[in-house]
């Protein structure tokens, strides 16, 4: 089994910076790709961008330019860094991954909110 753990999470003004970090745990070794996801109070939860097994990063149109997604596969640990943060990114970020037959795997989430 894998288990996924965020942190980096806070508050920051506009314009400003956060990394997050998702730490995985267990089988780590069967883990491919990661992904980031976000969910703002009253909409659904949305991909932000996810990373392959080979490090090879996709992002969602909204974060373009903005956020960058990295891996260190020796500490098991898949970052998120955000930059030119707006109020409109604030949500709770979660990481994920799939599991054959587990499916869908969560961590439990961290809040970034963005002050205007």
């Amino acid at each position: 089994q894998v288990q996924l753990a965020e942190s980096g999470g806070g508050l920051v003004q506009a314009g400003g910076s956060l990394r997050l970090s998702c730490a995985a745990s267990g089988s780590t070794s069967k883990i491919n790709g990661i992904g980031w996801y976000r969910q703002a109070p009253g909409k659904q939860r949305e991909l932000v961008g996810d990373i392959s097994s080979v490090g090879i990063p996709n992002y969602a149109d909204s974060v373009k330019g903005r956020f960058t997604i990295s891996r260190d596969n020796a500490k098991n640990t898949v970052y998120l860094q955000m930059n030119s943060l707006k109020p409109e990114d604030t949500a709770v970020y979660y990481c994920e991954t799939f599991m054959w037959p587990t499916g869908q795997i969560w961590g439990q989430g961290t809040q970034v909110t963005v002050s205007s």
